[in-house]
């Protein structure tokens, strides 16, 4: 009796498409980076903080195209962690992955927070760790299914989110250009400079708002997880690349300014999403409401592409030998099962959080993921600049999708990737994101040369990897 319909997939499926790759990258850099924490990003900077989203989706532009080239060249599982073993060595390829799985966690906990804060718009009595330990258990039971299922349902949640900041747009230009809607707020283009000036906090705060501005467009490196099981790579991977940064830039930078435009920017707040409150301000009940479903969506949506990410850069990692062997199981679905149950364990931390401390959790979650998702580009970058130094002219010649720019730009990139990562130090709220990466990668550090490294030797195998664990045919099973 054939046991085909039983046996399980020793390799992750390749079921995602080109539309999939471009919605799951949208998914993760298009939420709570732009719902909620804008609003933190505006009070640093005021209305310059535009300048600063140009300039950092220019260099998240840089780190994708890197990305890119590399994931083209040797598509895999957990690409990135892969690309700096082979091109920086074992620690630097182990302090990746495991640093992305940290950042998934981390940035997922500052999703769930800011479900709960939007859930109080109808619920305000409700305590808000109860909405994050619903939506932790409901996102983990959709992260079982196939990865085509995934990708479906993250492709129509991340439509909503993209069809509903088009309708923001037009409706907030609407606003402006007919005076349309009521409310007492001041609404004008003049609202851009005319609250202190442009610069309303001078050259230091448009510097200072980095620190937030980075933590958005944190999940687009997403696009090099998905390689694994991305459908005919030298052609989706690209697709993607080319168009996500130009999209978030687009929506974030031309949003924002319609919203500091239809109120002063020193007006708002972070008690909900900037967006709810603008249109409740102005009157406007019923789209307020309709927003906050939005919002409620994105999140959701983001937290969904995280939990993805995450497990399957732990799986890449379990291939590699990075990681327990225990992480390379995967469902009859092709779904790594144990990493989607590490993640929800890890983010129940984030139910502890919402009960023990919710005024302050989001500004110190999200700067701790600023630094994790800066270190990953960081790595992303090196890697790249390593793996080209390295390549024969012939074969740099042969590449299907080179980066632009080089070697400059990869140089800039790094040099504003690390000064990134200095800002940190001169806040108070964000200087324990400092602290809490230092003590990471110390962590890190002991684990990979007190049990990596020794097994390694032990074992003879080598922990730089000679080839692509995920296109290596699996062995035929009885």
């Amino acid at each position: 009796m054939s046991t085909e319909k039983t046996a399980e997939p020793t390799t992750l499926h390749r079921g995602l498409r080109s539309r999939h790759i471009r919605f799951i990258a949208l998914g993760s850099a298009i939420g709570t980076g732009l719902f909620y924490g804008s609003s933190e990003a505006i009070q640093a900077g005021g209305p310059a903080v535009l300048l600063a989203y140009l300039i950092g989706g220019a260099a998240v532009f840089l780190v994708l195209r890197s990305l890119g080239e590399m994931a083209v060249n040797h598509p895999c599982a957990g690409s990135f962690g892969e690309y700096a073993t082979r091109y920086l060595g074992p620690f630097a390829g182990f302090s990746t992955g495991w640093t992305y799985a940290f950042e998934m966690v981390i940035v997922c906990i500052a999703d769930v927070t800011a479900l709960g804060v939007y859930m109080g718009f109808w619920f305000p009595d409700v305590p808000r760790w109860i909405w994050v330990l619903a939506a932790i258990g409901i996102i983990g039971v959709l992260n079982l299914f196939s990865v085509k299922v995934f990708g479906e349902l993250e492709f129509w949640l991340s439509l909503v989110k993209i069809v509903a900041i088009c309708a923001m747009i037009v409706g907030g230009l609407a606003i402006l250009v007919f005076g349309l809607g009521g409310g007492e707020m001041h609404v004008g283009v003049s609202n851009l400079w005319s609250h202190g000036g442009f610069f309303a906090h001078g050259t230091e705060g448009l510097i200072m708002s980095f620190a937030v501005v980075m933590f958005a467009f944190g999940g687009t490196e997403v696009i090099g997880v998905t390689a694994g099981e991305a459908e005919n790579p030298e052609k989706t991977i690209p697709s993607a690349v080319n168009s996500i940064p130009l999209r978030i830039v687009f929506f974030y930078v031309l949003t924002l300014a319609v919203l500091m435009s239809l109120n002063s920017w020193q007006d708002i707040g972070s008690d909900g999403s900037p967006f709810v409150q603008i249109f409740a301000g102005l009157g406007i009940k019923s789209a307020a409401a309709v927003l906050n479903v939005v919002v409620i969506v994105a999140a959701l949506s983001a937290i969904n592409s995280d939990i993805f990410a995450a497990g399957r850069i732990m799986y890449g990692m379990a291939e590699r030998g990075q990681a327990p062997a225990v992480m390379r199981r995967l469902s009859r679905n092709g779904v790594p099962t144990m990493t989607v149950a590490i993640m929800i364990g890890a983010l129940l931390l984030g139910v502890v959080l919402n009960y023990t401390m919710p005024e302050n959790i989001f500004l110190i979650i999200s700067s701790i993921a600023t630094f994790a998702t800066v270190w990953v580009w960081l790595m992303i970058l090196a890697s790249q600049y390593a793996a080209r130094r390295k390549m024969p002219e012939q074969e740099t010649a042969e590449l299907a999708y080179k980066v632009p720019f080089w070697p400059y730009g990869q140089i800039i990139a790094m040099v504003f990737m690390a000064a990134v990562m200095v800002l940190l130090a001169f806040s108070a709220d964000t200087r324990v994101a400092l602290i809490v990466g230092a003590v990471w990668l110390a962590l890190l550090s002991v684990v990979h040369f007190l049990w990596l490294r020794p097994r390694s030797a032990a074992s003879g195998v080598a922990e730089f990897p000679t080839e692509n664990p995920v296109e290596t045919p699996a062995p035929a099973r009885d």
